[in-house]
């Protein structure tokens, strides 16, 4: 997402760098939507994989997504989860990726009008065609989850995880156990204010962090007091802030694919490493007694950014 919008200005060509060397270093899970830039950043990925031909595009796993349309320019959304726009929307994303199947394809927001029976019984017609290898949802309920997965199954459940969005650990990530479902954790890194480098002072105005309740104000000076704690943490043990809330996640839980949204390859190395630390029993716990579920301040959206959300905000 932030090589195309949300996070200040693009640059194609480092985004490509980044991309390739994602590949060269194991990466498989490559994740978009149709949102990202108004369809810009599927056509970053399409252009990624049109240069490296067949055997890169055997290389990778990739997602996208439908639901969130927006004017461009914009952030506020309306939710569409009609059986029109949902086959319309598919056949955009694989125009604009210059592919002829999408191995993941999540519904991105739930539209409450729409049953999520009827959802996931158009997206199961795109499967049937070839269109479409598996079925994901974004930030449902676990009541949905599991309504939809009767229908057809859910192999992703993606929502908003890390040390300071603990909400999932209630239900959401028992019912992806019980169900064989994996969950994808986006924003691992709390949108970079858990790397403990982001100075929310001088973030750009088209920056969505600079509108996001979490860095502003009270709520981000708070939080800021939770990021220093980690970071004494992380000093303490030898790694970055980013390895330390990577390699929690991973440890954590088996079930468990963060997505940190990395734009240069530096980053990205270091996020890799994560994947190598093995945090013991007395780390975890000091972790979890810093971020206990719900003591981050301020909503995860300003209020244009909750339509189509079942879980908190």
């Amino acid at each position: 997402m932030g090589m195309s919008e949300f996070y200040g200005p693009s640059d194609d060509a480092q985004s490509l760098a980044t991309l390739a060397s994602a590949l060269e270093w194991g990466v498989q899970l490559f994740d978009t939507a149709d949102t990202y830039g108004q369809g810009a950043n599927e056509q970053l990925l399409g252009r990624f994989i049109a240069e490296g031909g067949v055997e890169r595009r055997a290389r990778m796993v990739l997602a996208t997504k439908f639901g969130i349309v927006r004017a461009a320019g914009t952030y506020e959304r309306r939710i569409d989860n009609s059986p029109a726009y949902i086959r319309a929307a598919c056949d955009a994303s694989l125009r604009r990726l210059g592919v002829e199947r999408i191995d993941l394809y999540y519904c991105h927001r739930r539209d409450p009008a729409v049953p999520i029976e009827d959802v996931v019984g158009t997206m199961a017609e795109l499967v049937t065609a070839g269109k479409v290898r598996a079925l994901g949802l974004s930030e449902v309920s676990a009541e949905t989850l599991r309504r939809a997965h009767a229908v057809h199954p859910i192999a992703a459940l993606q929502s908003e995880y890390s040390l300071w969005t603990r909400e999932p650990e209630g239900d959401l990530l028992p019912l992806c156990g019980e169900l064989g479902t994996a969950f994808v954790a986006y924003s691992p890194l709390g949108r970079a204010f858990l790397t403990g480098t982001l100075d929310t002072a001088v973030l750009e105005a088209q920056d969505f962090r600079a509108h996001n309740p979490r860095f502003q104000g009270e709520a981000g000076a708070a939080n800021a007091r939770l990021v220093a704690r980690l970071s004494a943490l992380a000093q303490a043990w030898g790694l970055s802030n980013a390895q330390l809330a990577l390699a929690w996640l991973l440890n954590r839980q088996p079930h468990v694919i963060p997505i940190p949204g990395t734009r240069r390859s530096e980053r990205l190395q270091e996020n890799l490493l994560a994947a190598r630390l093995r945090l013991d029993a007395d780390q975890l716990a000091q972790l979890e007694a810093v971020f206990a579920c719900g003591v981050a301040q301020g909503a995860r959206y300003p209020d244009a950014g909750r339509a189509g959300m079942e879980t908190s905000v």
